[in-house]
Formats: structure tokens, C-alpha cells, sequence
């Protein structure tokens, strides 16, 4: 097997920005200008990857000391690229392109004094402490995992909407932003799914660049007409159609490679997870994104694998008739999520996490609903009952409430069964019968110190079961003797 190329990694795009900044400094000439701003693209779109998943405040600092960078030089990009489509589409004795270039010359000179200023105030040593500290960080995500994978579908899923949008009506507007769609698409590929950026690679690129091409003919058109470069109404129609056949040309062959059978769109849908494999990618990915945010990770995932025996248990044995809502997934994604946190939070644990979880965009293949169930099963795990008057519960629907009612109880009962994260118990059986709910615990003892707990929680599940709850020690068989 071949090394893997080294031009690849936060670690080494953010020292290509360092070495592409002395470039540009010199003279800020096409090519370094260039080739700068698609380092600090790449460094950018990496820290999006990664904070999907890591809080880290420092990827948002980089991305900001980029994106200030990143824009300074982009009016001076501009000017050239549309420098060089006049030179291109029209002969040196051309008046028109004559004088759009003399209108082009003068303004770059002001866009070069203003990326020369942004340049000396960019701070790399700031950079540098940065690459050292984010580039360990986005050491422990695994390219090519599963999370990656997902986050490729929600990019996909994201541009292949904006795909269909511009094909209905292909306004400048809605050609420039499929492009950035499928630039983001793009560059979660190139830069976290090897595997799949070797095979894609010459398609993702291609359609990104002709519709790159498109957008600068169409801040062309606009510059032609600023730059007052036209003799007469028949110059400036002349101008006008010849924009418009290279554009149209670009549209066509964009067309032609996402038709049919063999259209790219289908071919990366159809290397990205599918049906129960999606679902699976996004519960790895929010336990990846919980891990990040909870002190004690594997204390949450037992209490999560507790809480789904709870909820089967009461199923089955008849204690709960469940509600339309997908109620086991939210149990088991409201139990992994139910102790994360964030740097300096002085608010309840409950309520902490309620808010991270409530402002966190529903992962793909959850509604808004879903997700809102998510974060009030979340808010009420802890602290007092839901009531009228809470936000939380307040802003449910009548099912809803039931529901959360019901699958906060649960988890408020399995958090106290291991509220001393020992993970002690371990295996759960419930009966049910003559208005009574038993709950059999393996490993429970009454004189345990969370025996407390329980009984606290135990009340809760009572009136959201409207049965009274035991909880009991699970006697194991005793040993049959050998004959």
C-alpha cells in the first residue's frame, strides 16, 4: 500500500496558509492570491467537519481569523479572475475590453492596498499556537469513520436540495449557492473520507468548477455594466450575448453530468449510508458528539443501556402502551445526551444539558419535533416534575407530553440506579400485574446509598404509569447441585 499523501490534514493546510501568506505578501500577484485563499478554504472547511462533532471555542476563533483573511482577499481575487475572462473572451483591439480592463487595473490597485493591510495584521503567531493545539485535537477523529460518513449524507442531502432549487429556476443566486453546496460536500469528502474522495474526486471538482465558472461570468456581466465600457446599445448586447453563450455552455455540460442513470448525484448517494445504516451512522455520531461533552461518558451510556431495559421491560410486560413518537430511539438519544455540558456552566446539570441539546440542529433524519421531544426529555430526567408555565413543556403537544412524561421517568430512574457510577447494576426485569409494577435489579440492595435515589425516582415513574413500583433485589437461581 502506497503512504498516504502528505497534502492532507489540518496540520499541514494550516502551515501551507503560513508559507502561501509570504507568498501573497510579495506582490500579491494571481497565483499566490490564490492559492492562499484555498488554504485557508481548506482550513476552514476542516474546523467545520471537526466542530460538528468538537466544542473546542478555538476551531471558531481559527475560523473567524481565516474568514477575515479569507474575505480581505477575495475582491482582489475577483478583479483578477475577471481580468482574465475580458482578456479571454475578447481580441486585444476590443474597446469594450479595453476599457474594462482599465476600470479592473484601477480598482485592483485599492484591493491590493486593503489585502496588503489584512496580511500584516493577520497573526500568526496566534496561527501557529493554534496548529498546535488543533491539530492534536482533530488527531482523535477518525477519517473515513462512520461519523464522517453521516455528516457526508447531511452535506449531500443539504446540496442535492439546492441542486434541485437552481434546476426549477437556475437564477445567478441559486447556481452561486449549489456551488457552495457542493463545495461543502466537497471538501467533507477530500478532507475526512479518503476512500471516497478517490473515487469522486474528478466529479466533485468538475461540477464545483463549472459553476464556479458561471458565478464569476455572472460578476462579470455585473463589472461590464459598472464600468460604463460600452459605445452603444449594440456593444453592450454584443458583450452581453457573448457572456451569455459561455454561461449557457457551463449550464448544459452541468446539466448532462447530473442526468440519467449515470448522474452524480446518484453515484455519491449511492456510496453514503442507506435506510437503518443512516440511523446507526447518526446514533455514532451523537454518542461522538456527547463524548466531547460529558465528564463521564461511560457512566452516561450505561444508564442509556439501563433505561432501554426499563422501557422494554414496561412494554412488553403491558405497564406502558407506547405512543406513535419513536419513542425508544428518543429514550436511548436522550439518555446519552443527558449529561453533557460545556466549559463554566453554573446552571443544573438537567438544564445545562437541555440547552446544548435545544440549540444543537436536529441530526439528519430527526424532525424538529422529534428533536424538541429529545431536549425535554433531557430537561426533565432531573429537578422538578414537568408543570405548566415551563418552556420545556409548555411548548409540547398534547401526545408529546404524554410521552415525555412517561420516558423521563425512566430515565430519571435509571440515572438513579447508578447514580453512584459504579455501574453495579446492571441488568433490569420488570413484572406487572394487579396494579402493581416490580422492578427486579440485579446487583440492588434496599440498604445501598442509592437506594435513596431510587425511591424518589421510583415515585416519579408511579404517577407517569399511574401504578404503584417496587423495587427489588433480582434473586439469582441458586446452584443446582451435581447428582
Amino acid at each position: 500500500m502506497k503512504p498516504a499523501s502528505q497534502s492532507v490534514g489540518l496540520k499541514y493546510w494550516m502551515q501551507r496558509v503560513l508559507r502561501e501568506c509570504a507568498a501573497a505578501a510579495r506582490d500579491l500577484a494571481v497565483d499566490p492570491v490564490h492559492d492562499l485563499r484555498v488554504a485557508l478554504r481548506r482550513c476552514r472547511s476542516m474546523a467545520d467537519g471537526v466542530m460538528a462533532i468538537d466544542p473546542d471555542p478555538a476551531w471558531q476563533e481559527m475560523k473567524r481569523a481565516g474568514k477575515q483573511l479569507f474575505a480581505s482577499l477575495g475582491a482582489l481575487r475577483d478583479l483578477q479572475v475577471m481580468q482574465e475572462w475580458a482578456e479571454k473572451l475578447a481580441p486585444p483591439d476590443d474597446l469594450a475590453r479595453a476599457r474594462l480592463l482599465q476600470f479592473l487595473s484601477q480598482r485592483e490597485e485599492s484591493a491590493k492596498a486593503d489585502a496588503a493591510q489584512a496580511l500584516a495584521q493577520f497573526d500568526r503567531k496566534q496561527w501557529r499556537r493554534w496548529i498546535a493545539h488543533l491539530s492534536a485535537r482533530a488527531a482523535r477523529l477518525k477519517p473515513g469513520s462512520i461519523v464522517y460518513q453521516h455528516l457526508a449524507l447531511e452535506r449531500w442531502t443539504e446540496a442535492y436540495a439546492l441542486h434541485r432549487k437552481a434546476m426549477r429556476s437556475p437564477t445567478p443566486h441559486a447556481l452561486h449557492s449549489l456551488r457552495i453546496g457542493i463545495k461543502r460536500l466537497r471538501y467533507v469528502v477530500e478532507n475526512f473520507l479518503p476512500e471516497h474522495h478517490r473515487h469522486w474526486k474528478e466529479g466533485l471538482k468538475h461540477a464545483q468548477d463549472i459553476l464556479g465558472e458561471v458565478h464569476d461570468l455572472d460578476v462579470l456581466q455585473a463589472a461590464l455594466l459598472e464600468s460604463g465600457a460600452f459605445a452603444d446599445q449594440a456593444d453592450e448586447a454584443r458583450w452581453q450575448q457573448i457572456v451569455e453563450k459561455e454561461k449557457q455552455s457551463r449550464i448544459s455540460e452541468y446539466v448532462a453530468s447530473t442526468s440519467g442513470p449515470a448522474s452524480l448525484w446518484r453515484v455519491w448517494r449511492e456510496a453514503l449510508p442507506k435506510g437503518k445504516d443512516a440511523e446507526a451512522a447518526g446514533i455514532h455520531r451523537l454518542r461522538l458528539w456527547a463524548a466531547f461533552r460529558d465528564g463521564n461518558i461511560r457512566h452516561s451510556r450505561h444508564v442509556a443501556q439501563l433505561a432501554l431495559q426499563l422501557y422494554d421491560g414496561l412494554v412488553n410486560a403491558t405497564a406502558w402502551k407506547p405512543a406513535a413518537l419513536k419513542e425508544r430511539r428518543i429514550l436511548f438519544t436522550a439518555a446519552i445526551l443527558h449529561q453533557v455540558s460545556d466549559a463554566g456552566a453554573k446552571q443544573n446539570p438537567h438544564k445545562t444539558a437541555y440547552r446544548l441539546v435545544r440549540k444543537t440542529r436536529p441530526p439528519l433524519g430527526w424532525s424538529a419535533r422529534e428533536w424538541q421531544t429529545v431536549a425535554a426529555v433531557v430537561r426533565f430526567y432531573g429537578g422538578g416534575l414537568p408543570a405548566r408555565g415551563r418552556k420545556a413543556w409548555d411548548r409540547l403537544q398534547l401526545a408529546e407530553k404524554r410521552s415525555v412524561k412517561f420516558l423521563a421517568a425512566v430515565l430519571r430512574v435509571a440515572e438513579a440506579f447508578d447514580s453512584d457510577h459504579s455501574a453495579r447494576i446492571r441488568r433490569l426485569r420488570i413484572q406487572h400485574g394487579d396494579g402493581l409494577i416490580r422492578i427486579f435489579a440485579d446487583g440492588y440492595l434496599p440498604a445501598h446509598a442509592i437506594a435513596m435515589q431510587v425511591s424518589r425516582a421510583r415515585h416519579v415513574l408511579e404517577l407517569a404509569c399511574r401504578n404503584p413500583v417496587y423495587i427489588q433485589p433480582l434473586r439469582k437461581p441458586p446452584l443446582r447441585r451435581a447428582s
